[in-house]
């Protein structure tokens, strides 16, 4: 079975530098990249296509629909959620709950 990724073509960060998603590091310098990222993902109108393609195929590195790798780390893991010293994310719930239904639609896909 083909993956569908034809929302790629209208993601806000086709013209952006593929570096910028991918920080090299987790402080200083690397921090603001991600914020970067971030904030590209924030305007973008397939951001909850592409956080369920991340939490789909498991992608364990870069910023994907404005969520680093712990912070999909931390949506695979729900018992993580619960526990008052997991990681948190700015994301709005909306996105959450789109992305979350993009998932179930979409099904596992090929990896």
């Amino acid at each position: 079975m083909a993956v569908d990724v034809s929302w790629r073509e209208a993601a806000a960060c086709q013209d952006s530098d593929p570096d910028l998603f991918f920080p090299d590091g987790i402080a200083g310098p690397a921090l603001r990249q991600v914020e970067e990222a971030k904030e590209i993902c924030r305007a973008c109108p397939v951001q909850a296509a592409c956080l369920a393609w991340a939490l789909e195929h498991g992608v364990g590195f870069g910023v994907w629909g404005g969520t680093t790798e712990a912070e999909r780390r931390a949506f695979r893991q729900p018992a993580q959620r619960n526990h008052s010293s997991a990681q948190t994310t700015t994301m709005p719930a909306q996105v959450i709950a789109s992305a979350a239904s993009v998932a179930s639609a979409v099904g596992g896909g090929d990896r």
